[in-house]
């Protein structure tokens, strides 16, 4: 049993859509795991104090993840195993064991630092709470910084599954993750309250880690402490990864930055700005990760060997598939947002307003998923491509934007009656408290989209060339999703006759047939104008690409 387990695990995908469909369907089951998690705190705690403290309590120990953890992280390192694996094995070697030791140090002795200082930072980042609730954040916190060393050296050997395009391992790690949650949830809370969902987090982030060993064993990347450390490797390493993670440092602090205006706003605001936020991460994880991920180690390839035609190719192939599945899933979040919420969340403390606010915020978020899982390719594109200064000025522009925004746009909604009310009724939120909150995805939102176009712009002008791109996939793609939307928007109306909407069969009953519906329509839509995204997933599925023969690397040859 355990022989076949680690079996499948060293399994290889060579295909993009066969391994991006590998990935998505764990990411989906992932996501569904994340949703049973939030449903479970939603019923049992509601919009409340305890749950924005567990969500404020994640900033700072992912703030040290994405600081610290993304300086060795698999778009960065990637490359340099590259070309370490064409000199020798051995050398190959030496080189994860350099940035292992070196990794190991830093991120401890930064996680050592933080964990007394958390008192200070706590008081910045949560301005509205309490004096009590950020004693309990302080405590939490400093539980869940274990989390960002276990969660960094998994994704530091991820370098070596992804190498090897062991997809299967690295598309397990974030469902066992989730699981770990889960046991904090369901058994942990219960008795140490929401200490023990910080445990929970702890356990998941040591399930993480744990599933990339029998890859490193197999492989011989058993990591080592290096006695004599490489430090001109150590610091090329440093020198491509910095602005990528300096970006996404400064993507995190602008999260710190909304969960401090959040606290101002009022008590569960931090949750329905988080648990939104968590649901638009679905389709993100699904679509975009999914194909930037399968996308990166043949992008890096290409472009190594200087196989130009081919990165764009390839690029613009994973590009398509995004655009292809984003929009219809956009449209189909704004239409069917309240239903959503409502299965996924409504039961137990969580009320109908409380169903009415995180469906808006919802609605709002959605419309930058196609933005968010485009950053995540162009990035990577850019990091193939050793360009990174690039994508660092934008997004040190857009966080900036983001946060600068969000002041704007709740000064606006505060002291403007007129914006306000006009807000309220378009998300038909009026006579609810504490719709101020929805101002933050909004802000997000907009940064967001800003942030995808300007990577877009200037990604074209470094590698298309201004050759034809994605504007045949995109309009096809925006066309069947009007439709899908259009349709479902519809048969809710007519389906809301059908259905009693006062159980959650009922509202599960309406949502789901209305989606169906919409998407059949759209189907037929994206047949008859011919859509080639629409042909390249039938052959992919008809492939049966879970069968698909094992490929032994050469070194297991030898």
């Amino acid at each position: 049993m355990v022989d076949r387990f680690l079996k499948i695990l060293h399994k290889e995908f060579g295909n993009i859509n066969q391994a991006a469909f590998l990935l998505g369907f764990f990411a989906l089951l992932s996501q569904i795991l994340g949703l049973f998690r939030d449903r479970i705190l939603a019923h049992n705690i509601g919009l409340s104090s305890d749950l924005d403290i567990y969500y404020a309590a994640f900033r700072i120990p992912d703030f040290i993840l994405i600081s610290i953890g993304t300086l060795a992280a698999i778009t960065a390192l990637i490359p340099f195993l590259t070309q370490k694996m064409e000199d020798s094995i051995s050398a190959s070697r030496k080189f994860m064991d350099d940035i292992f030791t070196t990794f190991f140090f830093v991120i401890v002795l930064c996680s050592g630092i933080v964990f007394f200082m958390m008192p200070y930072l706590t008081h910045i980042i949560t301005p509205g709470f309490s004096a009590l609730d950020e004693s309990r954040v302080v405590l939490v916190s400093r539980i869940m910084l274990l989390s960002p060393i276990l969660l960094g050296f998994s994704n530091l050997f991820a370098t070596i599954t992804q190498y090897y395009k062991k997809f299967l391992v690295f598309a397990l790690s974030p469902v066992l993750y989730n699981v770990g949650i889960l046991i904090g949830v369901i058994f942990l809370y219960p008795k140490f309250g929401v200490y023990g969902l910080a445990w929970g987090v702890i356990i998941g982030a040591l399930f993480h880690f744990a599933i990339q060993i029998p890859i490193l064993i197999r492989h011989k990347f058993t990591p080592r402490f290096s006695m004599k450390i490489d430090w001109s490797i150590v610091r090329s390493v440093v020198s491509v990864s910095l602005p990528r993670t300096i970006g996404m440092a400064l993507n995190s602090m602008s999260l710190i930055f909304i969960t401090g205006l959040a606290t101002l706003i009022g008590v569960g605001a931090i949750s329905v700005f988080r648990l939104s936020y968590n649901l638009q991460s679905v389709p993100l994880a699904i679509v975009g990760m999914s194909f930037s991920v399968a996308a990166f180690p043949t992008l890096v390839s290409f472009y190594t060997n200087k196989k130009h035609a081919e990165f764009v190719n390839h690029f613009r192939t994973a590009a398509k598939q995004i655009i292809f599945w984003s929009l219809p899933i956009t449209f189909l979040f704004i239409v069917l947002r309240a239903q959503i919420v409502r299965v996924i969340l409504g039961s137990g403390r969580f009320s109908w307003n409380d169903t009415r606010l995180v469906a808006a915020s919802l609605a709002i978020f959605a419309v930058s998923v196609l933005s968010q899982g485009m950053i995540l390719l162009f990035a990577r594109g850019f990091f193939a491509a050793g360009k990174t200064r690039k994508p660092l000025i934008i997004n040190l522009v857009c966080s900036t934007f983001i946060v600068v925004l969000a002041y704007i746009l709740l000064y606006a909604f505060n002291h403007f009656p007129n914006f306000r009310y006009f807000f309220e009724s378009l998300m038909r939120v009026d006579g609810i408290h504490g719709t101020a909150v929805l101002m933050l995805p909004l802000a997000y939102t907009i940064g967001t989209t800003l942030n995808f176009v300007l990577h877009w712009i200037h990604f074209k002008r470094d590698f298309v060339k201004g050759e034809p791109f994605i504007r045949r996939t995109f309009l096809q793609s925006l066309g069947a999703s009007f439709m899908i939307g259009f349709v479902s928007y519809e048969f809710l109306n007519i389906l809301d006759n059908i259905f009693g909407l006062g159980t959650f069969w009922g509202v599960l009953g309406q949502g789901f047939f209305s989606g169906v519906i919409g998407i059949a329509v759209g189907i037929i839509v994206l047949k008859v104008m011919g859509s080639v995204e629409l042909n390249e997933v039938w052959h992919t599925i008809h492939s049966k690409f879970w069968k698909a023969k094992i490929v032994v690397p050469e070194e297991d040859l030898q």
